[in-house]
């Protein structure tokens, strides 16, 4: 079964009425079901992004791999300051991080950034969102409308195809870690907790009702209602047992210090935070770094060796040194400043795409002076991966268009070690982040087979 076959037979099908008959319902389901980042509609495209059974399975297996290599780096950083170093972790967060959360994994939600070209190779894992992944609530939803599309109700009669969701995986690991922390089977009052400003919180409220219906109780909290008293995290309707946290560490420091009441109460062990403390490690963008240098080899095991340079591009933390690159000797700064067109520049731990540079579409004066800037604000420079792209149909007007977009593949991961559920991100532009601004998400299909003779 042809991966491109199902795709075009999908485009076929998209006759005047048929398409006219989705947009419509696609834009309803969109408006009424609240799928906007902001004010925006979050998918802005006819088709989901499709994937073979074995382009999947791949895709797991060897995502698998590189989150144990992951775990292992997290593991010796944890024993080694040398190693945590690396990580370039500021003050608080290095005093933040010795907090043991009483559960076993540092991030038990998380999701992998790659981009995917072929069934057996060019897999290339380009960032770790192991503190605050977003998108598995509106990755769920997205599949149930499309699923009710008029022009799936065509297609399923020639493909057999089924979803990818993840919600289920974030409450399984929601309650694993409780369970750890507690030592009960108790089931907790839920507080998914960012900032009532944030644009995603339509997602929070998805979320929401899928924990009610699963007989939790739970409620979205702004950190600055939460209060810390008579021996219990308070939110706005009653006591707090465990934090779904969505708000970013970085920002919550910011605002409220280590003395805010969340940072006080998970410290003092009366309630349980997921992802915890220990995830801002991971979450760095060093981390791949930290995969990726030479100096770490001894760390890992062949098997992970062999993932790594298979898997994660090039990648260095910026810093005056000598490194190898490809097994050829290169002094770093120069190195860097001399290959513009094939490098990206990040920095440590920003989140959106802000402050990532391109180097192809960045001029060498900038270029040069965000390699100086880095050498006291940490980034990590790495090598640019070819981008796939795949045509996606969308309405202009009355007007169907097929036109190429770029797009990424985002798994989902469970307990820190199981791909499992995946979002794609579509783009015109080099950068597929939705909210950089641009974009649209899409829900991704495995295809199990024709039904066609």
């Amino acid at each position: 079964m042809a991966l491109r076959e199902a795709i075009d037979r999908y485009h076929e099908l998209l006759t005047g009425a048929v398409a006219a008959d989705s947009q419509w319902q696609l834009d309803e389901q969109i408006q009424r079901r609240g799928l906007l980042f902001g004010d925006r509609p979050l998918c802005t495209v006819l088709r989901p992004r499709f994937m073979s059974a074995n382009q999947y399975a791949y895709l797991q297996a060897r995502g698998t791999l590189i989150l144990r290599a992951f775990e292992t780096s997290y593991r010796a950083a944890v024993a080694d300051s040398a190693v945590r170093e690396q990580f370039g972790l500021t003050q608080w967060e290095e005093q933040l991080v010795h907090h043991d959360p009483d559960f076993r994994d540092p991030s038990p939600v998380s999701r992998l950034d790659a981009f995917f070209v072929g069934e057996s190779d060019g897999l290339r894992f380009t960032e770790y969102n192991a503190e605050t992944p977003a998108g598995a609530g509106y990755n769920d939803v997205l599949a149930e409308m499309f699923y009710g599309l008029p022009v799936m109700a065509e297609f399923l009669r020639d493909y057999d195809v089924r979803p990818l969701p993840a919600r289920h995986h974030t409450l399984h690991a929601l309650l694993d870690a409780h369970r750890q922390w507690s030592g009960r089977r108790d089931l907790p009052r839920i507080a998914i907790l960012d900032w009532a400003e944030v644009p995603t919180r339509s997602e929070f409220v998805l979320f929401k009702d899928y924990f009610e219906r699963q007989g939790l109780a739970c409620e979205i909290v702004d950190p600055a209602q939460c209060e810390y008293r008579n021996g219990r995290l308070m939110g706005d309707t009653g006591p707090i047992d465990l934090i779904y946290k969505r708000v970013l560490l970085t920002e919550l420091v910011d605002r409220g210090g280590l003395d805010h009441p969340v940072v006080r109460a998970v410290r003092d062990g009366v309630v349980c935070m997921v992802n915890p403390f220990r995830c801002k490690m991971l979450h760095k963008k060093t981390s791949l770094a930290v995969l990726s240098d030479e100096r770490n080899a001894r760390l890992f095991s062949a098997t992970e060796r062999e993932a790594i340079a298979a898997h994660i591009p090039w990648t260095r933390r910026v810093e005056e040194r000598s490194t190898t690159h490809h097994g050829h000797a290169v002094d770093l700064l120069p190195y860097i400043s001399a290959n513009r067109e094939t490098l990206v520049i990040k920095p440590n731990d920003e989140y959106g795409g802000k402050g990532i540079l391109l180097g192809w579409e960045t001029d060498q004066a900038l270029w040069d002076s965000t390699i100086r800037a880095a050498l006291t604000d940490p980034h990590i420079v790495q090598e640019r991966v070819a981008l796939p792209k795949e045509p996606f149909p969308s309405m202009d007007g009355d007007t169907l268009r097929i036109a190429d977009r770029m797009l990424d593949t985002a798994p989902y991961v469970a307990y820190g070690k199981y791909v499992d559920g995946c979002l794609s991100r579509l783009s015109t532009a080099a950068l597929l982040n939705v909210t950089a601004g641009g974009g649209s998400s899409v829900p991704t299909f495995v295809i199990n087979g024709s039904r066609r003779n």
